[in-house]
């Protein structure tokens, strides 16, 4: 897999689109100082990965967007793109099968920053990926800079392993490798609270067991309850009807008496008139008739008695009479009450 061109956009010095066409094996990369020859390195570095900016020669990752100068606005974004030929297939991965491959990443102002791999939006590490094993990368060997050949001679034996490793390819396994172990790490993890969670739940069940037996027992008690207090006011109704009409038929009868004992005492009332217009004309034939008179006072004395007693049956039965209107205005109060709460509780019952 070989570099063939470099597409630069807001990156340090090169505010302005840029490309960079690289036809050999080997490229290096020179000029006069200040012409931009490691802003080429550091955009090279940057899109393969390099998430430090120190090793950017910056303080933050925004520094590599340009700044701006005198006569040019500062940028809101910067771009670089690489291009590789792949007609050999050594990427790796799902992108072995392309002749050409691109790899461009996009960081904005605000700090939002993007990979793509042929213009399909990809992670980071996706393109830590493609080139693991192949010497590039954020720090590959592939990309040699002043103090590189110093570094490497000076290096330790641990440093020129892993420079050996990653030139005969065997990076990309031991790097396999770990990502293997510590998936199988995280799943041993993942068992044991899988464990956990596992004795937590069987707790659980038989607690809600527990609860739902007695939230069974509640229902059906309380099933129980509702029909029973159904039945009590049901009972409560029947018996204030029958209560109501014993008592409608006791104030029909007694206004019955009341009205017999009426019509005795009008006609007492009109057999005293009579007796007393028989008494006017005995005191005027008195002289005549005195033993008339006698017994027309006597017989006055017993009219004025029985009509006397007559008046206290008909105020006795006027009082029962108001009693009984009284109790049946009393029952009828008590009837309304239990059939208001007989409807509240099958409204509330069909609510339940």
């Amino acid at each position: 897999m070989r570099l063939t061109e470099i597409r630069l956009a807001g990156f340090k010095s090169f505010v302005d689109p840029t490309q960079i066409r690289l036809p050999g094996q080997i490229v290096g990369v020179v000029g006069p100082n200040g012409c931009g020859k490691s802003n080429v390195i550091d955009a090279t570095r940057w899109v393969l990965g390099e998430s430090s900016a120190r090793h950017l020669r910056g303080e933050t990752m925004q520094d590599v967007i340009f700044a701006g100068s005198a006569t040019r606005n500062p940028a809101n974004r910067a771009s670089v793109e690489l291009i590789f030929d792949n007609s050999l297939g050594k990427a790796g991965g799902q992108w072995a099968s392309y002749a050409e491959l691109s790899v461009k990443r996009v960081l904005e102002r605000d700090g939002e920053s993007a990979y793509y791999i042929n213009n399909a939006h990809v992670r980071r590490r996706d393109v830590a990926d493609v080139f693991l094993g192949t010497g590039l990368g954020g720090r590959g060997y592939a990309i040699i800079e002043q103090g590189t050949i110093s570094r490497i001679i000076d290096a330790k034996p641990e440093e020129l392993r892993v420079f050996l490793e990653e030139a005969a390819g065997v990076s990309r396994y031991r790097e396999r490798r770990r990502e293997t172990e510590n998936r199988l790490s995280d799943a041993r993890q993942n068992l044991a609270r899988v464990d956990d969670i596992r004795l937590e739940l069987e707790r659980q069940i038989e607690r809600l067991t527990t609860q739902a037996a007695v939230a069974a027992q509640f229902q059906r008690l309380n099933t129980e309850l509702v029909g029973a207090q159904h039945l009590l006011w049901h009972l409560r109704r029947v018996e204030a009807n029958a209560q109501r009409e014993r008592q409608q038929r006791e104030v029909e009868r007694l206004a019955i008496e009341l009205e017999n004992e009426t019509a005795r005492l009008r006609d007492v009332e009109k057999r005293l008139a009579l007796t007393r217009d028989a008494q006017q004309i005995a005191n005027d034939a008195a002289r005549v008739a005195q033993g008339e008179l006698y017994e027309s006072n006597a017989q006055v004395a017993r009219l004025e008695q029985q009509l006397a007693h007559l008046r206290e049956t008909r105020a006795r039965v006027e009082a029962q009479r108001a009693q009984a209107h009284a109790r049946l205005e009393q029952t009828d109060a008590q009837r309304r009450g239990l059939i208001d709460n007989l409807e509240q509780w099958q409204r509330d019952a069909q609510v339940a």
